[in-house]
C-alpha cells in the first residue's frame, strides 16, 4: 500500500488492539504484521502481536515475539508472566516456571505471585 504513512500504523494498532478485544486476534495480527514491517522496533507493537498470536494458538509465533519483547526490554514483567503461559500452553512447565517467578519478582502482582507459587494465602 502505497498511502501508508505513522498516522495509518497508529490507526491500524488501535484497530488491531479493538480486533484482539472482540477476540479476532487473526484480523489484529494481520494489522499488525503492515505496522511491524514499518516499525519493526516497535515493542509495543510486537508485544500487542504475541498476545494476538497467543490468543490465536498460535504458541510458536507468539513465544517468538514474547522472546523478542523481552530481549529488548527484560525487566517486562507482563512479557515474563504471558511468555510463560505461551510456555505452560504447550506442555513446557520448567519453562512457564521460570518465567513466572521472574514476572512476580519484576511486578509482585497477585495473579504473578499466584502463577509463581509464592501466593502464601490458603
Amino acid at each position: 500500500m502505497a498511502d501508508r504513512n505513522p498516522e495509518t500504523h497508529v490507526i491500524d494498532f488501535r484497530a488491531a488492539e479493538h480486533l484482539l478485544a472482540a477476540r479476532d486476534p487473526r484480523g489484529a495480527v494481520k494489522l499488525l504484521d503492515s505496522v511491524i514491517a514499518a516499525h519493526p522496533e516497535n515493542t509495543a507493537a510486537r508485544l500487542l502481536r504475541a498476545r494476538a498470536f497467543f490468543a490465536a494458538a498460535q504458541l510458536r509465533p507468539a513465544q517468538l515475539e514474547f522472546e523478542l519483547v523481552l530481549e529488548r526490554e527484560p525487566d517486562n514483567a507482563f512479557a515474563h508472566f504471558a511468555l510463560a503461559r505461551t510456555f505452560e500452553r504447550s506442555g513446557r512447565t520448567e519453562q512457564a516456571t521460570r518465567h513466572f517467578r521472574l514476572a512476580a519478582a519484576l511486578d509482585p502482582k497477585p495473579e504473578y505471585l499466584r502463577a509463581a507459587g509464592f501466593d502464601t494465602e490458603k
